[in-house]
């Protein structure tokens, strides 16, 4: 079924819906992304000065960096409605025209994980984009007809978490593309300090940088420690989070000094402890800490990697030298993978 919905950017969020709650409302308060914050920043400015819709914007990068919130932010800035919807909601042609049919001038669609969008879709999406017309095919056979429906200028907002697989014609008809990136430790804590006011957390510096240090880079991980930090604070009493207590309510909770949880951990015992420091295949490793292969390949492996903590090789998954201390133990004098190896 296509589900799909429709955001009023005037609404305030309410405080039970955390996610929403903790997401800035405007670019002046949307924390880290600086080059793609001011040059989104421009793109707007310039199209309100010529009074038109701006071009259509594509956002790519890992998930939970700001990429919903950056279409949210979009639509508020320009003052009109948000419609949103995503690539897997989407499974014919029609699903989509009757979503573009729905749109008033001006309007930002949003579309998730566009990639994954159906084909013939995906078809109808380009002539949208371009001619702002879409092509409704009545009956089947010779006797076919397309009936073009005109439709008001609007924005488009894709968002992908795998650029690679965004097909070449439906990337090269955004105008602007945005890759973002992973956030530093100084802009992480300051968005743990500004959701901790919206929350009503009492929180230190100190353990801000706590949290953020331990939060992978991004934002959504980090509101979510934060949140749990709240909780441990608030059962035990402390009407103030401290670096002691943020790091007691993080210990509870397995998250260790690097963001690793016990996932990440679980994976990286495997190669070392049970296969020597790899190589591993990653069905055998996967089967070892009792997950999907999907899992510990979208879930474990990149931060494992990112963090040079781990390394795949066309034999296998490897633990580095700096994953065998991180673990505590001592690598044999083998474990090191060639780094001439190719990577899979």
């Amino acid at each position: 079924m296509m589900e799909h919905s429709e955001v009023d950017p005037e609404v305030v969020p309410e405080e039970r819906d955390f996610e929403s709650a903790l997401r800035p409302r405007n670019l002046s308060e949307f924390g880290g992304q600086p080059r793609v914050r001011d040059q989104l920043a421009l793109v707007l400015d310039a199209a309100r000065h010529r009074g038109h819709s701006p071009d259509h914007v594509l956002l790519s990068g890992p998930p939970g960096l700001g990429k919903t919130t950056l279409a949210m932010i979009i639509a508020a800035e320009l003052g009109v409605a948000l419609r949103i919807s995503s690539g897997p909601a989407i499974t014919h042609a029609g699903d989509l025209a009757a979503i573009l049919s729905g749109l008033s001038e001006g309007d930002v669609l949003f579309l998730d994980e566009i990639h994954r969008l159906a084909r013939p879709a995906e078809e109808l999406l380009y002539l949208a984009m371009e001619d702002f017309r879409v092509d409704v095919v009545v009956g089947k056979g010779p006797g076919a007809t397309a009936i073009p429906i005109e439709l008001p200028p609007f924005t488009l907002v894709g968002a992908t978490t795998r650029a690679g697989l965004l097909p070449g014609p439906l990337r090269d008809r955004f105008g602007f593309t945005a890759q973002l990136d992973f956030y530093g430790d100084a802009d992480l804590s300051r968005i743990v300090l500004t959701s901790a006011v919206k929350l009503g957390v009492d929180i230190q510096k100190r353990a801000a940088d706590e949290i953020a240090s331990r939060s992978r880079g991004t934002p959504r991980i980090a509101n979510r420690l934060l949140r749990r930090v709240r909780d441990f604070a608030q059962v035990k009493d402390h009407p103030v989070v401290d670096l002691d207590v943020a790091r007691a309510a993080l210990e509870m909770y397995e998250v260790d000094q690097l963001g690793l949880d016990r996932l990440d951990r679980g994976v990286l015992d495997a190669i070392c402890r049970l296969f020597g420091g790899g190589p591993v295949g990653l069905s055998t490793l996967a089967l070892s800490v009792g997950e999907e292969v999907e899992t510990v390949s979208e879930v474990a492996e990149p931060f494992l990697i990112r963090e040079g903590l781990m390394m795949r090789t066309p034999r296998g998954r490897v633990a580095t030298r700096a994953g065998w201390a991180h673990m505590g133990l001592t690598p044999p004098v083998t474990s090191e993978p060639n780094l001439f190896d190719d990577i899979e």
